[in-house]
């Protein structure tokens, strides 16, 4: 199955085109801005390093959230308008979930929600332990030491820096973003449904003075 992959949700933009396990091409850049801008030329040179056109695309992975408001719409708006062009499905991941299947073993994913707050979630071998959900640095932070106390832990994701402290022995990925790459096996074997962004609290935004 050819899958595009797309992450947007974070400091980076990344694109991945894989046949079945076989990765074809992919690119990734750092950045806090301008995905909108980027992600187009991004797929299209992607698509063409594989040596594919885009009526070769069976499927669309595409991170969902959570992360920032902008680049996950930017990726979502994305993947559903190629998907109803191509007619083919599109199928969202947690980004939360992308960051841990890059690690083996005991996961807690982190992103930094600002404000005090984490986007966090706990795996075991890529299974999520609960839902996805925004909580104090201090409870992400307690709940990183619990869990590091258990051995084999790794702290995975942009906000892993900030409980690495509390969590001694525990591994750290911290990559701007998810891998692409994942997003797209991760895609690979679920069953395709509603492309729907995933907000773990209402936006932020303050009126000019």
């Amino acid at each position: 199955m050819i899958v595009l992959g797309l992450d947007t949700c974070l400091n980076a933009c990344s694109v991945a085109v894989l046949d079945g396990e076989r990765v074809l091409a992919s690119a990734r850049e750092v950045m806090a801005r301008g995905h909108q801008e980027r992600l187009a030329p991004m797929a299209q040179a992607v698509m063409a390093q594989a040596g594919l056109g885009f009526g070769e695309i069976e499927r669309i992975a595409v991170t969902v959230g959570p992360g920032s408001f902008t680049g996950l719409r930017v990726g979502v708006a994305f993947a559903k308008g190629l998907a109803a062009a191509l007619a083919v499905p599109a199928v969202g991941i947690g980004t939360l979930e992308a960051l841990a299947a890059e690690a083996e073993g005991p996961a807690f994913a982190a992103i930094d929600a600002r404000r005090g707050q984490i986007y966090a979630q706990a795996f075991e071998d890529g299974r999520a332990m609960a839902p996805p959900q925004v909580m104090a640095l201090e409870e992400a932070a307690a709940m990183a030491a619990e869990l590091a106390a258990r051995g084999g832990l790794t702290l995975a994701g942009p906000g892993a820096g900030l409980l690495a402290a509390a969590a001694p022995g525990a591994r750290t990925l911290a990559p701007e973003g998810a891998d692409a790459q994942v997003v797209a096996r991760l895609a690979a074997a679920r069953t395709p449904g509603a492309l729907v962004p995933l907000y773990l609290r209402a936006p932020h935004a303050e009126l000019p003075a």
